[in-house]
């Protein structure tokens, strides 16, 4: 089946793109449906480590430092291609290595802990994906920017199509897996609560609940780079990119350097979720109203509410103005992303926040990107460049209304074609 034209279909809440021969939704992976034992059924959907089912790790192969040009994957990607098919699946699992095409696993940081649990015994280092009936509730069909290898470098645009993009390659068994989960669900905020009590918002039961509730659809989003656009949009060589990343990572991806035909790569960070209040395809319609905050993770302020921090009350603001805006017709939408601490990390956060107040003077508002730096050796490590995709992943053209007090997020989302009408700065 070739992805191209977008037809929504209902499928018992999964939206797809268009009709399928065969739903691979139903398909068992592993073993064919035929082949496979109940005992073996019956293991699979279990985890090892609460019933007893757990057992040494015994690798079946040597130790594979790297691989080589020499024994390609019978799997390309050819990146910004216009459907699927002729994209190609990104397979970046361990169970068939013969069929790797990308540098890196999936799971980003958390492949760590998957490690683990093959260590202990408590999962099985071959198991495979059950997807049956984990496809997206609601379409996000390609937009033109998917077809352009320069508008999206960072992400798998396809990466929530895997089941009708690549059903005939899961059919032979082929473990391609979704680097991007979509799903609806209610985010509740005491600070709505209050908004609704002082007026500034108002409970419509559709959009914003009596109790605060807010409906949305939200998007989990593995990175997944393109290491040429990537480069380009740093300018800098792809040579020095891979280079650079193999050196301070200690080495642990040799396939950086050893297989330049691989141009994809799967980085070990934390990734994004999009929240969009309103119909998702609102996003696509330059005639819908579109209010747009890109939030970065300030754990302390946004779960904690660190009084040194003041994150949580950007994000707040950024979440009603989505609600207004969704209750008037249009669409709302966050991007949050994992990059705590300007994405120097959480310790380093904490050695700055002695240091500015520990500094003669006391904590100063100018020197607060001095002090970050006599730590961390740069003031901000967040580089919005790569940012933008999500939101041409989106279909997104037009933004309204750009809640942000960010000049770098602005100036990144204007340089990436989206026409942004109102950049509305915040102020507490």
């Amino acid at each position: 089946m070739v992805l191209s034209a977008p037809v929504p279909v209902s499928d018992g809440g999964r939206a797809k793109i268009s009709s399928s021969p065969q739903d691979v939704s139903s398909f068992e992976f592993g073993k064919s449906p035929a082949t496979r034992t109940e005992t073996e059924m019956s293991k699979q959907m279990s985890a090892w480590g609460r019933d007893k089912n757990r057992g040494e790790y015994k690798p079946l192969t040597h130790v594979v430092l790297t691989t080589h040009p020499r024994r390609p994957s019978p799997y390309n990607v050819v990146w910004g291609a216009p459907t699927a098919q002729e994209r190609g699946p990104v397979i970046a699992t361990i169970t068939q290595p013969k069929n790797r095409n990308v540098i890196g696993t999936h799971n980003g940081s958390y492949s760590v802990y998957r490690s683990i649990a093959v260590a202990a015994g408590k999962m099985d280092p071959y198991f495979r994906p059950d997807l049956h009936n984990t496809a997206p509730p609601v379409l996000i069909p390609p937009s033109p920017s998917w077809f352009d290898p320069d508008k999206i470098v960072s992400m798998d645009p396809w990466g929530h199509l895997v089941l009708d993009g690549f059903e005939d390659l899961l059919s032979k068994e082929v473990d391609v897996r979704p680097t991007i989960a979509i799903t609806k669900a209610h985010i509740q905020m005491l600070e709505l609560v209050e908004a609704i009590d002082k007026g500034r918002l108002v409970a419509d039961g559709k959009i914003l609940n009596k109790d605060g509730s807010c409906v949305v659809t939200k998007a989990a989003i593995e990175h997944v780079w393109h290491l040429p656009g990537v480069a380009k949009r740093f300018g800098v060589s792809e040579a020095s990119l891979r280079r650079c990343m193999f050196e301070q990572t200690g080495g642990m991806f040799p396939e950086l350097v050893t297989r330049s035909d691989m141009n994809v790569f799967l980085p070990p960070i934390g990734g994004q979720t999009v929240y969009v209040f309103g119909p998702v395809e609102y996003c696509r319609d330059p005639s819908k109203k579109c209010t747009v905050r890109v939030h970065d993770e300030c754990n302390g302020s946004d779960v904690f509410g660190s009084d040194i921090c003041t994150c949580r009350p950007y994000l707040v603001h950024g979440i009603e103005e989505c609600v207004r805006t969704a209750q008037e017709g249009g669409v709302g939408v966050i991007v949050y992303f994992r990059k705590e601490g300007r994405s120097l990390g959480e310790v380093t956060k904490f050695l700055v926040y002695n240091a500015r107040k520990r500094q003669e003077g006391g904590d100063r508002a100018e020197t607060y990107f001095h002090r970050t730096a006599c730590v961390a050796g740069v003031e901000d490590m967040r580089f919005q460049e790569l940012m933008p995709d999500s939101l041409h992943w989106l279909g997104i053209t037009k933004i309204d209304d750009l809640i942000s007090m960010s000049d770098m997020k602005y100036n990144a989302i204007v340089d990436s074609g989206i026409e942004v009408s109102h950049h509305l700065f915040l102020t507490f």
